[in-house]
């Protein structure tokens, strides 16, 4: 009866009235009080079993890690951080360890950052960041994210190998590894765009419109690192889906809330394929993602390979070796810089810009000036001259690292492939997320444990660390990174793992003997304001596009890691890449009007239609729903 009365409150008050006094007599009856099962039929005092689960403590040295996870950020920080505020007290959590943002984070600084951002400029907006990064407010949860399809892509472009964007909100860079407690967490960013696949960063301010959308375009350069990896993995963090994942979940529902997706699953187009690869690598304990608004859970299960599977993949290794033994003059490259060409050839050019050419690791080689001669002083003359239009083995060798040419991969074999055996999970827990929007599924809480024995199992609170096979694999490849440069310049060849590997080893020794035993694996805060931050009364929208920075946490990464700091320049070299204007591709408005772009950003981009800012505020329309959600585990995940 009271409960009855209780819901009658509202919009009967005679009604409520009426059942109280009946509820009130039944109860001071002497039946009800005399008889126990009376007494509980009718208590208004829960039972044990009902009553509201206390909030549990999550410290001391359970291995488990406390996420709270999202899909699309969207510039909505304050609404992320107070939905994971009240899931945590539906759930009974006294905190979080760790929060997750599966890209399109916009961490825009002002509104120059605005004028870079693939956004329509109707749908552009400063969002809550610039509040966490001018110190106004600051991040409740340690928060980890990568980049997506809608971000502040000049600051972004600061932090290649990652760092903090404000304080407490860290960004995975282009692609990273790092441990936080028992977990060993990866991050890969971007959406899959085949034409800049297999292309450098060549990216550098000021953008032009077609630079504004290629830079968040998934790289094979960083995806050939993640490839690289030899032991074991707990998270990856992606923005978009990787391909033929929806197989291993409800296609049914999928096609139900996204009919679109069908077609394009069947096409082979959903997804992206590098991210499968990195699953079908890597094989994490979980994987998030976001990009597609939808929240869809998958399992996908590994089996041991076949004996057939076996040896054909011991073929395929045993060939990439042999190739990668065989001199370089006897491989050939129909997409590599051919330096043997008739210089009267029209055809692509003959060298890149002579930025595009990147220094070797400081520490290893002379410098690049000593190293790499020009052609007219190093080719030699007389009875030695080589024949007009080639160029010499000798000066051959000399070219830097990026100039080597690759190694053929078998076919029928994917990238990433054999999994090594350190490599043992079988098990993948996937789930997508929606963006932050009224009613709709945007976050998931969940408990994390390692599948991995990446930490020693730490005490709490857990903060970032660096991880040494990480560190050893940026080192390898820093002399074959470039950043800027010629316009749709190819990134360096793919040497396969028979060259990589050793070297990765020889570099594990350096971290070790360098950073390792010396204590330096702890992240710094070290975070700094670069471009100035919005303040009231500032425009909110401008033409201008933002200055090039470099940033303090790249300068001091690459000190500690003895690598070129390839993102620095000289004020007068800034200044004049900034008078001569942003590349103009052949039919392209010569007028920088700033990222009118459709869906997706154009260019091959897969938006999921507009980025829409709508008011959401704690206990508004759609809250309980969204909160409700994100406390039930994902529908299919196998308990552990």
């Amino acid at each position: 009866m009271l409960a009855l009365a209780s819901r009658c409150t509202l919009r009967r008050p005679a009604t409520a009235q009426f059942l109280v006094v009946i509820g009130t007599t039944i109860l001071q009856s002497t039946t009800v009080k005399t008889n126990p099962f009376l007494q509980r039929l009718f208590s208004t005092t829960p039972s044990v079993n009902q009553k509201k689960k206390p909030k549990t403590k999550g410290g001391g040295m359970d291995s488990t890690v406390r996420v709270a996870v999202s899909g699309c950020g969207h510039g909505t920080l304050d609404a992320l951080y107070a939905s994971a505020k009240a899931s945590c007290d539906e759930r009974g959590w006294d905190n979080l360890d760790l929060f997750i943002i599966g890209g399109d984070f916009q961490a825009v600084r002002n509104a120059k950052d605005l004028t870079v951002m693939s956004v329509p400029p109707k749908y552009r907006m400063l969002g809550d960041f610039p509040d966490y990064y001018s110190g106004k407010k600051k991040a409740p949860y340690l928060t980890l994210f990568v980049g997506g399809n809608h971000e502040a892509s000049a600051h972004l472009w600061e932090l290649y190998y990652g760092g903090w964007v404000a304080p407490n909100i860290y960004y995975m860079g282009a692609a990273n590894v790092l441990r936080f407690g028992p977990l060993r967490i990866a991050g890969m960013g971007g959406i899959y765009n085949e034409p800049h696949y297999d292309k450098a960063h060549y990216e550098r301010l000021p953008f032009s419109r077609s630079h504004i959308t290629s830079f968040y375009h998934t790289r094979e350069f960083d995806v050939r690192k993640l490839l690289l990896l030899r032991e074991q993995v707990d998270v990856v963090l992606s923005h978009d889906w990787p391909r033929a994942i929806e197989y291993n979940g409800s296609t049914d529902q999928l096609w139900k809330w996204k009919p679109d997706f069908r077609k394009e699953s069947i096409d082979g187009t959903l997804g992206n394929p590098a991210a499968g690869y990195v699953m079908d690598r890597l094989r994490p304990g979980y994987w998030f993602c976001a990009h597609m608004h939808c929240k869809f859970p998958a399992i996908k299960t590994y089996k041991d390979p076949t004996k057939a599977e076996l040896a054909k993949m011991k073929e395929a290794e045993e060939e990439q070796k042999a190739a990668a033994a065989v001199p370089e003059e006897a491989i050939a490259n129909p997409d590599e810089i051919d330096l043997d060409m008739d210089d009267e050839a029209d055809a692509s050019p003959s060298k890149p810009a002579d930025d595009a050419i990147p220094p070797t690791l400081e520490d290893a080689t002379p410098a690049l000036e000593d190293a790499t001669p020009t052609l007219e002083d190093a080719t030699p003359t007389g009875e030695d001259a080589a024949p007009t239009g080639e160029v010499s083995e000798e000066v051959r060798a000399q070219l830097p690292a990026s100039f080597a040419k690759p190694v053929p991969r078998p076919a029928g074999v994917n990238p990433g492939q054999p999994v090594p055996p350190t490599i043992t999970n079988k098990t993948v827990r996937f789930l997508a997320l929606d963006k932050c929007l009224p009613g709709r599924k945007y976050l998931q809480l969940c408990e994390v444990a390692p599948v991995s024995k990446a930490g020693n199992n730490p005490k709490k609170p857990y903060a970032l660390e660096y991880d040494p096979e990480w560190l050893a694999i940026t080192r390898t490849f820093a002399p074959y990174l470039t950043i800027g440069g010629q316009h749709m310049g190819e990134a360096a060849p793919d040497l396969g793992e028979a060259v990589y590997l050793p070297k990765i080893d020889e570099e594990r020794a350096w971290v070790e003997e360098n950073i390792v035993s010396k204590g330096k694996l702890a992240v710094p805060h070290n975070w700094a304001v670069t471009a100035p931050p919005h303040r009231r009364g500032d425009p909110e929208s401008t033409d201008e596009q933002p200055d090039e920075h470099t940033h303090p946490q790249i300068v001091q990464f690459c000190q500690m890691l003895g690598v070129p700091n390839l993102w620095d320049a000289s004020p007068e070299e800034r200044a004049e890449r900034k008078a001569q204007g942003p590349f103009v591709a052949p039919g392209q408005p010569s007028s920088f009007g700033g990222g009118g772009f459709g869906r997706g950003g154009g260019g091959g981009g897969r938006g999921r239609g507009k980025v829409v800012h709508e008011k959401f505020v704690r206990g508004g329309r759609g809250w309980a729903k969204s909160v409700e959600s994100s406390t039930r585990e994902p529908e299919g995940w196998p308990k552990r």
